[in-house]
């Protein structure tokens, strides 16, 4: 489930709380700020939102599969102007941050009550969206670089050598302690360190007509 998915299914779930019989802007707004959420904490720029104070039961769950529901045609209004919007920025879906981005003019609504609450401008907002997209890359970059440096090491540790074979850490430490899985251990210290290739040795080609076992 991607972030808008995550943000709709809120949505829905605000809706059907409230006995709505429509999807509207408000319940979108709320299911954004819940998916950025923390706590029922929404940081957003300058801005903290707690969404205790909108109304939001933040710790219940939307549950799925949710009935056939309306959109009213401010709600799908608004769905095409963060499509314009990603359009517009060359990204090819459509997230949370560009639903986020498409509120700047609303003036009704929760939107417009959070603009008279806070001081909020059409500027202010986009640049807190803004900004919040641009933390979001940076932290997905940082991700990436991390996994790309874990998978490029030539040794470690149990942990890792257990993840990349999709096993649970203790089986990789028996495999180690019989003998199984060449180990070494760093000089005047109790840390392991096992070898990636090491790893493939363990490996077996299925033979037999019972390869899904």
């Amino acid at each position: 489930m991607n972030d808008v998915d995550l943000a709709n299914s809120f949505a829905i779930f605000a809706a059907k709380q409230r006995a709505d019989n429509q999807v509207t802007p408000d319940h979108i707004l709320l299911g954004c700020l819940w998916a950025i959420s923390r706590f029922g904490i929404a940081s957003l720029g300058p801005w903290t939102l707690d969404l205790e104070a909108l109304g939001v039961d933040w710790v219940r769950q939307p549950k799925k599969p949710y009935a056939k529901v309306a959109y009213s045609n401010e709600a799908v209004d608004l769905f095409d102007r963060a499509a314009r919007i990603a359009k517009s920025a060359g990204d090819r879906s459509v997230s949370v941050n560009h639903l986020l981005a498409a509120f700047a003019p609303e003036e009704g609504g929760v939107m417009g009550m959070l603009r008279r609450e806070h001081g909020i401008t059409s500027a202010s907002w986009r640049a807190a969206v803004a900004r919040l997209e641009a933390n979001e890359s940076t932290l997905a970059k940082a991700d990436r670089l991390e996994t790309e440096n874990k998978n490029g090491r030539e040794y470690l540790t149990p942990e890792e050598a257990a993840e990349a074979l999709g096993i649970h850490v203790q089986t990789m430490r028996a495999y180690i302690r019989s003998g199984r899985v060449s180990a070494f251990r760093l000089a005047g210290e109790r840390a392991i360190r096992i070898l990636r290739a090491d790893l493939e040795k363990i490996l077996e080609p299925l033979t037999g007509v019972n390869k899904e076992e």
